[in-house]
C-alpha cells in the first residue's frame, strides 16, 4: 500500500502499467480450463496511424476484452495489421521518387524487398498507438496479412474457390484509377461535386429521315458509344427502335434499343449508351446482346483516347487525355453542326448547360475515376451470399443494432462480382499462370501449376496482386492457424464471439467474412456484429482533413489521459447514432478520474483499504446495507447493458454511481466529525464496507479507465493479483436491502430539499439554522445526518417570523430565516432574476415559433435554441418557487 500523491497526473502512471501488463503476459494469461472468448481486432493498414474512428473501435474491444477477462474466461484479442497493398505501395514509391528513383527502376523482387525493408523500420507506427490507448490485445501472436502462416491460407482459399467454380476470370467495367495504373475497390472512391456541363447532342438516322437527341456530362465518351436506349414504353420512339443511328465524328452505325434504364421523363427519354466506360451502360448494352468482348474501349490504363477495335477514331484524338479529348470532340460536334447549344434564362447561348456533377475521385490518387473494361478475377459473391443471408436471417449471427440488417439484406441480396485483382506488385500475387496458348493453371505453386500443365510448356505468372479486403476476409480464422489447423472450432475458437466494426465497412469486410467463414469453415465467423457510428466533429459535419476538423486522438491522451478519452468513447456510444467530438466532455472525464483518485486518497488518510473478500462484508448500519444495495444494482445495471451492448448506458450507470452515490453521499455520510473539541474515527464496519465498495468500482470501471483502477487496486492494499485479472462483482440480489435503501434514501431527499433551499434563497453556506418539524419528526438514526450535512439544526414545533417551507414526502417543514437573510433584498434580486429569466425564455419561444427559423437556420442553431429554451423555462420556475418560498 503506497500514499498516493496529491494530484491525479495521467502520464506518470500509464506506460508504467501497460509495460507491467504485456511483459508479465497478463493480455493472455494462462488459462487452459477456462471458457475460451474470443474477438478479432479489424486490422488497421501497417501504414496507419491512430485516428479518432480507431480509439472509438478499439475502445469499445477492449471494454469487452477486459470485462470477458475479470469474468474468468480465457480472452483473447486478436491483433495484427493488414499489408495495405496501394497505401504501402504508394508511401515506398513516395520515398524512392524523393530520393529521384522509380518503382520501374528495380525489378519486381527487389521492389518488394524494399517495402518489407520499410515495414520492419516503420511499418508498427500504429501498433505503438494502440499500446498508449490501452489495448489489452495477444501481442505476443501479433499476426499480419502477408506473414508466411496467412499467406498460405489466402493462396489455398484462392485456389480452391476456382475449383470450386467460384472464382473466374472475366472481362468487366471496373472502378480504374488512371493515377495509381490498378483497379479499385468502391471504398476506394470518394464522390466530389464538381462544376460540370451538361451537353445536348443531335444523333442522325442513318436512312437521313430525322435525329434523336441525346444528352451527357461526358461528351468524348461518344466516341465509343454503341447504342442509343430509349424506353419500350415511350410511344415517341417505339417505331425507331431497331434503326440504325450513324454517329458524328466516327461514322459508326450504332442501333436503337428498348431498355427500361431510360427514363422518359429525364431530358429527351433517349440516351447515348458506352458499354466500355460506364456501369450502367454496360448492362444495357449486356441486355441488348452485346458481349463484354465485343464492347469498345477507348482509353488506355492513364485514360489517354486510343483506337477501338473497329478503327473509326480519327486520329486527331488518339493520345489524348479525357479533358483534351472533351474539348477536342465538343469542337468536332459543333463543327459538324450536331451540338445542340443551351439557352439560358437571359437568352444567351452556350455550348453547354452548367451543371454540378457528382464525380469520382480516387481517395489516394485524387485523378477521376475511370470505369473500363479489362479483364481481372472475379468471385461469385451471389453464391457465396446465400449462406451469409440466411445466417442472419436465422439469427445465427446477430447484428447489433438490429436496424442494420435491411442495409445488409437488401446489399446481399443485390451483390455484384467481386473483382479480387489489382493491377500492383506489393501484395498476395494471383496463384495463377499462363500458357502461350491462353490457357490458364490455378494452383497453390509455380511447381504444381506446371505440373497441370505437363512437361515443356512454358508458363507465366499473373502479375496483378489480390486485392486486401480478399486476404482481410480470412482474417477470423486464418489467424487462429487454418488450414494447418484442421479443429473445425479451431480449439474453441470459432466462430469468434463478437466483431466489433464501423457500420462504413459493413459490406467491404464484414459481409465478405461471414462468405468466406461459412464456405471454408462450414460455421459462422462470428456470432454477434456489433456497428458503430463515426465520430463526427462537434458540430456534427464528417470529420476530413480538407476541412481541417480532425482531432488527433493521441493530443487528447497527451492532455488529458488514456482513460479519459475511452470514457468518453465508451459513454457516448449509443447504438444507431454518431458520436460529436466534445473535448470538454473528454476533460469533464479527466475531472471523474480525479474525483476517484481523491476518493482514494480519503480512503486511505482514513484506514480504508482492500477488501479481502468478493462478497460484501456484514453490515449493521442502514448507511452501509444502502451503500451495499446500491453497489449491487450497479453491477446488476452493468452486467445488462454489457450483454445488451449498451456501452453508454453501461458507462453511465457506473460514473452515477460513483460520482453521485459513493463520493457525494455515502464518504459524506460516514465522514467523521472533525472539530476543535474532538476528531472522529470511522468504525471497523464502515472501513469494510466502504473498501468493498471501492473495490467492486476499480473492478466494474476497470474495462472503461484500465490505468487509474489498476494504480488505484495497487495503492489500497498489497494484493495476490494485478486488477486485470481480478473477479468481476458478484450481482447477489440477497444483498438488497429495501428497508435500508428507504431509510438512506429519505435522508438524502430532505437534506437535498434544504440545500437546495438555502442556495435559492442566498442562505450563508456557513450559517447553520433551524429547521422546524412542526407535528412531524426525523427519525433519530437519520438525523445526524440531516444536522451535519444540510447544516441544519432540528427543531421540534413552528417556526416563528420568516421562514421557508421545506417538503418533504408527505411532511411539511420550515426552515428559520428570521434574522438569517435580508428578505426584503432577496424579494428583490429573485424578482429581477425571475423576470430576466422569463423574458429570455419568451423571446426564445418567440423564436421557436417562428417556421421560418426552425425550417431554415442550421439544424445545431435550432438545437441550441430549443436547449436555451428549455434552460431558461427552468430558471423561472425555480425563481418563480424560490419567491413563493419567501411568501
Amino acid at each position: 500500500m503506497t500514499e498516493l500523491p496529491k494530484t491525479f497526473d495521467p502520464a506518470a502512471i500509464e506506460s508504467k502499467w501497460y509495460a507491467h501488463w504485456e511483459s508479465n503476459g497478463l493480455f493472455r494469461p494462462d488459462r487452459p480450463t477456462a471458457e475460451p472468448w474470443t474477438i478479432v481486432n479489424p486490422p488497421p493498414n501497417v501504414t496507419g496511424s491512430l485516428h479518432i474512428g480507431h480509439a472509438l473501435d478499439n475502445t469499445l474491444q477492449d471494454i469487452l476484452t477486459r470485462h470477458a477477462r475479470l469474468k474468468g474466461k480465457d480472452a483473447l484479442w486478436v491483433v495484427g495489421t493488414d499489408h495495405a497493398g496501394i497505401a504501402t505501395q504508394m508511401v515506398v514509391e513516395r520515398q524512392m521518387a524523393a530520393k529521384g528513383e522509380k518503382r520501374t527502376d528495380l525489378t519486381r523482387e527487389d521492389f518488394v524487398a524494399k517495402v518489407w525493408e520499410w515495414k520492419a523500420e516503420s511499418g508498427g507506427q500504429i501498433t505503438r498507438q494502440l499500446r498508449r490507448l490501452g489495448c489489452s490485445m495477444d501481442w505476443a501472436n501479433e499476426r499480419f496479412t502477408m506473414d508466411e502462416g496467412f499467406s498460405k491460407a489466402v493462396l489455398k482459399v484462392f485456389v480452391e474457390l476456382h475449383a470450386r467454380g467460384l472464382l473466374y476470370r472475366d472481362k468487366r467495367l471496373v472502378n480504374w484509377d488512371p493515377g495509381l495504373g490498378t483497379a479499385i475497390s468502391d471504398l476506394e472512391v470518394e464522390t466530389r461535386e464538381v462544376r460540370g456541363s451538361f451537353w445536348h447532342l443531335r444523333y442522325p438516322l442513318a436512312d437521313g429521315s430525322g435525329h434523336i437527341t441525346v444528352a451527357t456530362t461526358r461528351p468524348e465518351t461518344m466516341l465509343a458509344d454503341m447504342a442509343v436506349a430509349v424506353h419500350p414504353d415511350d410511344e415517341r420512339y417505339q417505331a425507331l427502335v431497331g434503326q440504325q443511328i450513324r454517329l458524328p465524328i466516327t461514322g459508326r452505325l450504332i442501333p436503337i434499343v428498348a431498355d427500361e434504364h431510360a427514363d422518359p421523363a429525364l431530358g429527351s427519354g433517349a440516351v447515348k449508351i458506352t458499354p466500355g466506360h460506364d456501369f450502367n451502360d454496360f448492362e444495357v448494352g449486356r441486355r441488348a446482346g452485346i458481349e463484354a468482348r465485343d464492347m469498345l474501349n477507348m482509353l488506355d490504363a492513364q485514360a489517354r483516347v486510343v483506337q477501338t477495335a473497329d478503327g473509326l477514331i480519327p486520329e486527331a484524338f488518339l493520345g489524348l487525355g479525357t479533358a483534351e479529348a472533351r474539348k477536342a470532340v465538343v469542337a468536332r460536334l459543333k463543327e459538324e453542326g450536331v451540338l445542340i447549344p443551351h439557352v439560358d434564362k437571359d437568352g444567351v447561348e452556350h455550348d453547354a448547360e452548367a451543371r454540378t456533377i457528382q464525380t469520382p475521385y480516387g481517395d489516394r490518387s485524387g485523378v477521376v475515376i475511370e470505369p473500363w473494361l479489362t479483364d481481372q478475377w472475379y468471385v461469385d459473391a451471389a453464391t457465396l451470399a446465400k449462406p451469409a443471408i440466411e445466417a442472419v436471417r436465422t439469427g445465427k449471427i446477430k447484428i447489433v443494432p438490429k436496424t442494420w440488417e435491411k442495409t445488409f439484406f437488401n446489399w446481399m441480396e443485390n451483390i455484384q462480382p467481386w473483382c479480387v485483382s489489382r493491377q500492383l506488385w506489393w501484395g498476395h500475387r494471383i496463384p495463377a499462370w499462363f500458357a502461350d496458348d491462353g490457357r490458364i493453371f490455378v494452383a497453390e505453386s509455380a511447381e504444381a501449376a506446371q505440373a497441370q500443365a505437363g512437361e515443356g510448356v512454358a508458363l507465366r505468372q499473373d502479375e496483378d496482386v489480390l486485392d486486401t479486403w480478399f486476404s482481410s476476409a480470412l482474417w477470423p480464422f486464418a489467424t487462429m492457424g487454418w488450414p494447418e489447423n484442421g479443429d473445425p472450432t479451431l480449439g474453441g475458437r470459432y466462430p469468434n464471439d463478437v466483431l466489433i466494426s464501423g457500420f462504413d465497412i459493413l459490406f467491404f469486410w464484414d459481409a465478405r467474412m461471414m462468405m468466406q467463414g461459412v464456405e471454408f469453415m462450414g460455421d459462422v465467423p462470428f456470432r454477434t456484429l456489433y456497428l458503430h457510428g463515426l465520430v463526427r466533429a462537434a458540430d456534427g459535419a464528417k470529420m476530413s482533413k480538407s476541412k481541417g476538423n480532425t482531432v488527433d486522438p493521441l493530443g487528447l491522451i497527451d492532455a488529458y489521459g488514456a482513460d479519459a478519452l475511452r470514457f468518453f468513447m465508451a459513454a457516448m456510444e449509443s447504438q444507431g447514432r454518431d458520436i460529436k467530438m466534445d473535448e470538454k466532455r473528454v476533460e469533464g472525464y479527466r475531472n471523474f478520474a480525479t474525483k476517484l483518485w481523491n476518493a482514494s486518497r480519503f480512503a486511505q488518510a482514513n484506514g480504508i483499504g482492500g477488501s479481502t473478500t468478493l462478497e460484501p462484508p456484514v453490515a449493521t448500519l442502514a448507511v452501509n446495507k444502502w451503500i451495499i444495495a446500491e453497489t449491487v444494482q450497479t453491477v446488476q445495471t452493468v452486467d445488462l447493458a454489457l450483454a445488451d451492448y449498451r456501452f453508454d448506458a453501461a458507462a453511465n450507470a457506473i460514473y452515477q454511481f460513483v460520482w453521485s452515490r459513493f463520493c457525494d453521499w455515502y464518504l459524506e455520510l460516514i465522514k467523521p466529525v472533525s472539530s476543535a473539541v474532538e476528531r472522529g474515527v470511522i468504525d471497523a464496519e464502515t472501513k469494510a464496507v466502504a473498501g468493498w465498495v471501492l473495490d467492486q468500482i476499480l473492478v466494474l470501471l476497470h474495462p472503461f479507465m484500465p490505468y487509474i483502477t489498476e494504480e488505484l487496486w495497487h495503492a489500497l492494499s498489497t494484493r495476490e493479483h494485478d486488477l486485470i485479472v481480478a473477479h468481476w462483482p458478484m450481482a447477489d440480489a440477497r444483498a438488497l436491502d429495501p428497508a435500508a435503501t428507504m431509510q438512506i434514501g429519505r435522508a438524502i431527499d430532505l437534506i437535498e430539499a434544504v440545500r437546495g433551499a438555502r442556495a435559492e434563497l442566498n442562505v450563508p453556506p456557513g450559517a447553520k439554522i433551524a429547521l422546524h418539524t412542526g407535528a412531524g419528526s426525523v427519525p433519530a438514526d437519520i438525523a445526524p445526518y440531516v444536522e451535519r450535512l444540510a447544516r441544519v439544526t432540528l427543531t421540534g414545533g413552528d417556526a416563528q417570523g420568516a421562514r421557508a417551507p421545506i417538503l418533504w414526502g408527505a411532511e411539511t417543514f420550515a426552515l428559520a430565516l428570521e434574522g438569517v437573510i435580508d428578505l426584503e433584498a432577496e424579494r428583490q434580486r429573485l424578482g429581477k432574476s425571475l423576470a430576466a429569466a422569463e423574458k429570455e425564455r419568451d423571446a426564445l419561444a418567440g423564436r421557436l415559433g417562428n417556421a421560418s427559423f426552425v425550417e431554415r437556420a442550421k439544424p445545431e442553431a435550432v438545437e441550441k435554441a430549443r436547449a436555451d429554451h428549455a434552460e431558461k423555462s427552468a430558471d423561472a420556475e425555480r425563481f418563480a418557487a424560490a419567491l413563493a418560498r419567501l411568501g
